[in-house]
């Protein structure tokens, strides 16, 4: 699997960081590829993301959620990936690390957007930490 880490320092406390993280059907107002996010209940979700040329579909399930410090993902359909919020408090506010892995399978496929894949999802996930910095007004 491939590996992404985002860091960002948001200057708005862990608890008003989380509890916007942790909307997770507000991700699609977060990131222009992002089409949908289905809440299905409590802890799953099915996302539907529009990128290089090909819609993609996943279902994952929030497997951690420790307010304000934790949330973690992993996908139990579609396109594998999983993921990692972690905040702490700092001086300026809250830092955010995200860390995301994810896989394309199937070989000319994956051969077919390996050269995307990887500035795609940077940018998705840069996309979710700026918008989500702007709704805090940081």
């Amino acid at each position: 699997m491939a590996t992404i880490e985002h860091r960002a320092v948001l200057t708005a406390p862990p608890e008003r960081v989380f509890a916007l993280l942790s909307r997770v059907e507000d991700f699609a107002d977060y990131s222009d590829l992002i089409r949908s996010i289905e809440r299905l209940d409590a802890d799953h979700y099915c996302w539907n993301v529009h990128a290089v040329g090909m819609d993609w579909s996943f279902t994952v399930v929030v497997t951690e959620s420790r307010a304000p410090e934790v949330l973690v993902w992993k996908s139990v359909k579609g396109v594998r990936n999983s993921g990692r919020y972690e905040l702490t408090a700092v001086p300026e506010g809250t830092e955010v690390v995200l860390t995301l892995e994810y896989e394309v399978k199937g070989r000319l496929l994956e051969k077919a957007v390996r050269k995307a894949t990887q500035p795609l999802v940077n940018k998705v996930s840069q996309q979710i930490l700026d918008r989500v910095a702007e709704r805090l007004g940081s």
